[in-house]
């Protein structure tokens, strides 16, 4: 019996890869429905190669074939097996939380869900006997090699360093647009590829973590691996350490997500060897010039709305540098004040989570037009 997937976020780089692994295994998957933001050219040519039942766009110009749901019926049809949340941003929470309350199986693959609201969104999946499967690499890669977390004694997230990794904090503070998009590993989106030259997007994955597995922070460690060949491993009680390896490639992670508990042959480029491999390196993150790292560790650490101000500070901070109005240090500078300045709540709900990020996007553009004048 075939699969019933909903893909939100057809049109960007996780559901493109999403619907190449599908290609691959078209008598695994049924497409109930896809989503986009803006890019209905593309979403109408998917509808077109793939059929699916229903589609959702902000504009409303769908070809025949697809009847138009808006995202929140989406995730409220139980023919859904599972839904991939391959939106980014914090609008991927609310159909997240809807899926869930549906008991729909969720492959994970936005950040914001659990940087904002691990503490809703965990306990509800649990309540309702949903499965959220991360789509990361990195938690991915844990997720493969946990087969007890009451026996876990530490999680190893790794990342590859970024562009900057051998550069100077000189060179990072003058680093154009282009430096920081050019990832030496990964092809991903805009917006993510600045949070990887800054390693905010690895103090994200932190934060996801200690959700995910419900883990302490202190046992949470990052190392940084150029090579991007362990994905990420684990430290049992007894002192063995599991990790995942495999060759850097996002369509092996989103496969296991949207096929698990099963595995099939998919798409790979060619199998592992580890004599091509040749050499694994390793090595402590450079604290200092990767300052978001330790920003997301504090912000974590504090819970509560902390990591709502982190990531929308984060987030619009790297939308200003990508329109070239600020510098790629500003973004740290102003996630660090930003929180140095926020009051920090507890037990905040989802409508108190969404206002909460809308005071702190404001008055982040407040402080980095004050940083431009």
């Amino acid at each position: 019996m075939k699969r019933k997937i909903s893909i939100l976020g057809s049109t960007g780089s996780i559901g493109r890869q999403a619907l190449e692994v599908i290609d691959k295994l078209q008598d695994k998957f049924e497409i109930i429905a896809l989503t986009a933001g803006s890019n209905v050219d593309l979403l109408n040519k998917q509808i077109e190669k793939y059929h699916p039942k229903y589609a959702y766009a902000k504009e409303i110009n769908l070809i025949n074939g697809a009847a138009p749901l808006s995202i929140e019926e989406i995730c409220s049809n139980k023919e859904n097996d599972i839904i991939l949340v391959a939106v980014s941003g914090k609008i991927g929470l609310k159909p997240t939380i809807t899926a869930i309350k549906n008991g729909i199986n969720i492959a994970l693959a936005n950040k914001e869900t659990l940087v904002m609201a691990g503490d809703i969104v965990m306990p509800l999946a649990q309540e309702m006997g949903v499965n959220i499967i991360p789509v990361d690499s990195e938690h991915c890669a844990i997720h493969q090699c946990i087969k007890n977390i009451s026996q876990v004694e530490k999680l190893i997230i790794t990342a590859s360093g970024g562009p900057f990794l051998k550069k100077t904090v000189e060179e990072m503070k003058n680093a154009t647009i282009e430096q920081a998009l050019a990832h030496p590993r990964w092809n991903m989106g805009r917006k993510i590829t600045v949070d990887s030259a800054t390693l905010m997007n690895k103090g994200l994955e932190v934060i996801e973590a200690h959700h995910l597995f419900n883990m302490d922070y202190d046992k949470i460690k990052v190392v940084v691996h150029p090579q991007s060949i362990v994905h990420s491993a684990i430290e049992y009680a007894d002192g063995s350490v599991i990790a995942q390896l495999g060759l850097p490639s996002m369509h092996i992670p989103i496969q296991y997500a949207i096929s698990y508990p099963e595995r099939f042959e998919g798409i790979k480029s060619k199998s592992f060897c580890f004599s091509e491999i040749a050499r694994l390196d390793f090595e402590e993150p450079d604290w200092k010039k990767f300052k978001a790292l330790n920003l997301a560790y504090e912000a974590g650490k504090a819970g509560g709305s902390a990591t709502v101000c982190l990531n929308a500070a984060n987030e619009e901070a790297v939308f200003e540098f990508l329109d070239g109005k600020i510098k790629l240090f500003d973004i740290i500078n102003a996630v660090e004040t930003m929180l140095s300045k926020h009051s920090i709540r507890k037990n905040i709900s989802l409508d108190e989570i969404f206002d909460i990020d809308n005071e702190i996007r404001i008055k982040t553009k407040e402080l980095l037009n004050s940083v431009r004048a």
